[in-house]
């Protein structure tokens, strides 16, 4: 019997996204604004600032709503299946991850500090926070080596747990260094 976990993860807004949502309320404002004082030169800048101001609404309801990312976790047989979530609206797949090919999964960035990578999936909670994120070493056949950083509940580690490498899982699951 094929073992199917599921675990959906919502992103942490950062600093970022809060400057992203005042910036386009600004704009919202000040362009229909200018537009208007713009009339007593050219006439019809009142039809172009109320034109703006009603695409400005939609754009902006549009961008502030994009800010809200969830990620999804699924493990179905020995595949780990990555995918971003933006405003319940747009769904993209980040990775696929064969579980037999992970090399390397611990929590804490210095697991893998000194190692080059040539592709690095974030799929984290909040990537900030280093002891909740689990870091995973794989090679994928499109990118070469990888690197996987998210944050699994104890049910996708369990889906896992069979199909990782045993090294991997004495030193995971029992605190164990094994080799």
């Amino acid at each position: 019997m094929e073992v199917f976990n599921e675990q959906v993860v919502k992103r942490v807004n950062k600093s970022a996204q809060l400057v992203i949502k005042i910036l386009s309320f600004v704009l919202l404002i000040t362009v229909p604004i200018i537009c208007v004082l713009l009339a007593n030169i050219i006439p019809y800048m009142v039809f172009v600032g109320l034109f703006l101001l009603i695409g400005g609404i939609y754009i902006v309801w549009y961008v502030v709503t994009s800010q809200r990312v969830e990620f999804e976790y699924s493990v179905s047989g020995d595949e780990l299946d990555i995918s971003k979530i933006i405003s319940l609206r747009k769904r993209k797949r980040i990775c696929k991850v064969p579980i037999r090919e992970i090399e390397k999964l611990e929590k804490g960035e210095k697991s893998v500090e000194g190692i080059k990578f040539l592709k690095c999936f974030q799929a984290a909670h909040d990537i900030d926070k280093d002891e909740e994120n689990y870091y995973a070493v794989f090679n994928s056949p499109v990118y070469g080596k990888s690197l996987l950083i998210f944050t699994p509940n104890e049910q996708i580690l369990e889906g896992m747990k069979k199909y990782l490498n045993k090294d991997i899982v004495l030193k995971l699951f029992y605190n164990r260094n094994a080799g």
